[in-house]
């Protein structure tokens, strides 16, 4: 974003929106990739307690979430675009198609344009009407560019995508958002826009595939070569065999990846703008509340990477924007909170804005008083996120690592002095995110930082043993019933 000094990126709708309501700087996702990171984002559960560990596995029917919350305050909340939770099968019949896809949609949300990257759904009916022809298998529209040579081939920007910019996915999910709020905006309404760019792929419509250019794209932070990266961690010289997530080494390749995605974010922009001035066109713009972020970051050939994965910063720094519209906002209104958040904490500032009790499942807070004060009486002063690399369709990660299936996981910690990494049965790393923010250094076995990895690691654990499943454990039985007695989670 360029509110947040970005070198390259133009973010003006979000820039404006963030100096009408309040910019979180040290926000970040608690999990990578989709699925996982919206369980969390769903269920204000960290991944420990979700238990969703990969794209593909089932969202435990018992948690509830968001939309099943405030269903109960009488709203109908919406979904355009998808959430990537794959149904609890223990309550399914075999064959049921539920259970063929990740892309399944949570419980509680009525899907208006449910869209994903397998099935373009209604988006597909929409370009067939409009003279498109989608391949035999729809979802591979979303790859498909205009013929001729690409950037890294002498082309002087790279190729755009088949699809006009008027037809693609990201206009019409907007189009649909502003369709559907034009229906309902009588009644209390609630509506998750979930766009998919920008996401892999990196292919864009015109004129977006030439917003920017490659040559002036700011270098990668990596070693010289993939090799040198991979000497870091066992996990990293793992991942970086595998060719999905590996970057290219061909610069002008990896400079037009890189102009394609920050010309997808400029889009996204652009069309968020369309939908604010919508919502101020028709009197809605200051009795809706705006929360904008993001499920999970993007390497971007950032450590020899690709993909949203490991213990980088780059896969889980994320943006956050709440605009409130109260009065009770106003003092706050164009701040930067430099407090580290989480998404843990997003399903219980819905809940609370809404006025709705927050479940004691959630592991976050609400940060309403950050959107109302600038601050809260007490917070957390470091960010987690835990990264689950089993695949159970492939032992590959196990048989490279000697590892389990369930030994398949890392945990981080990282406040504003150090970053520790916990690999289940692998070494563990430390770095100086003050001295070194390219995390470049792993301190973990210097001798003058044995104390340093000592306290993380004990912070990492009092982490954990705080964030267990809380269900019902504010809960007793006495002679007099049930009592119960909740307490803040840190």
């Amino acid at each position: 974003m360029s509110a947040l000094d970005h070198p390259v990126v133009k973010t003006p709708n979000l820039d404006a929106l963030a100096r009408e309501g309040t910019l979180f700087a040290r926000h970040f996702s608690n999990t990578s990739p989709c699925s996982p990171s919206r369980a969390t984002l769903h269920t204000g559960l960290y991944q420990h307690n979700h238990r969703v560990a990969m794209n593909g596995t089932p969202l435990d029917r018992r948690h509830t979430n968001w939309a099943l919350e405030t269903r109960k305050l009488g709203y109908d909340p919406a979904l355009i675009g998808y959430t990537d939770q794959t149904a609890d099968p223990r309550n399914l019949k075999p064959g049921d198609p539920r259970l063929s896809t990740y892309e399944g949609i949570l419980p509680g949300l009525t899907s208006i344009a449910d869209t994903g990257m397998d099935h373009p759904g209604p988006w597909g009916d929409f370009l067939r009407a409009r003279g498109y022809t989608l391949p035999e298998e729809e979802r591979f529209i979303i790859w498909m560019r205009e013929s001729g040579p690409d950037y890294e081939d002498g082309a002087p920007h790279p190729k755009p995508w088949i699809v006009k910019a008027e037809h693609n996915d990201t206009t019409w999910h907007v189009d649909q958002a502003i369709d559907h709020i034009s229906e309902h905006h009588d009644l209390p309404w609630i509506l998750h826009l979930s766009l998919l760019r920008p996401h892999p792929p990196w292919v864009a419509s015109e004129p977006w595939n030439k917003l920017y250019d490659p040559e002036a794209m700011p270098k990668p932070t990596r070693r010289e070569t993939a090799a040198d990266e991979g000497r870091q961690h066992p996990w990293l010289a793992h991942e970086l065999k595998h060719p999905i997530h590996v970057a290219p080494d061909n610069a002008k390749q990896l400079a037009r990846m890189q102009a394609v995605y920050f010309g997808l974010m400029s889009e996204v922009d652009d069309n968020l703008g369309r939908l604010f001035a919508y919502l101020k066109l028709e009197g809605l713009w200051d009795d809706t509340l705006i929360v904008f972020t993001s499920d999970h970051g993007e390497q971007l050939g950032d450590h020899w990477m690709l993909g949203k994965t490991g213990y980088f910063d780059q896969s889980y720094a994320v943006p956050l924007i709440i605009r409130d519209p109260r009065k009770s906002a106003d003092a706050s209104r164009g701040k930067t909170i430099d407090a580290f958040t989480e998404h843990v904490d997003i399903m219980p500032t819905l809940l609370d804005f809404a006025g709705a009790e927050i479940p004691p499942q959630c592991d976050g807070r609400s940060l309403i008083p950050f959107v109302e004060r600038g601050s809260a009486p007490t917070w957390r002063t470091e960010a987690h996120w835990e990264y689950d690399f089993r695949d159970v369709s492939f032992d590959g990660p196990e048989k490279d690592l000697g590892l389990t299936l369930h030994q398949c996981n890392l945990t981080v910690i990282r406040d504003e002095n150090y970053k520790y990494v916990h690999v289940a049965a692998l070494p563990p790393l430390l770095f100086d995110i003050k001295n070194d923010p390219g995390e470049f250094t792993n301190l973990a076995n210097a001798a003058n930082h044995k104390p340093t990895v000592l306290r993380y690691a004990q912070k990492l654990l009092s982490w954990r043993l705080a964030h267990e499943d809380q269900t019902l454990t504010h809960k007793m039985a006495t002679d007099k019933g049930v009592i119960e007695r909740a307490s803040p989670r840190f």
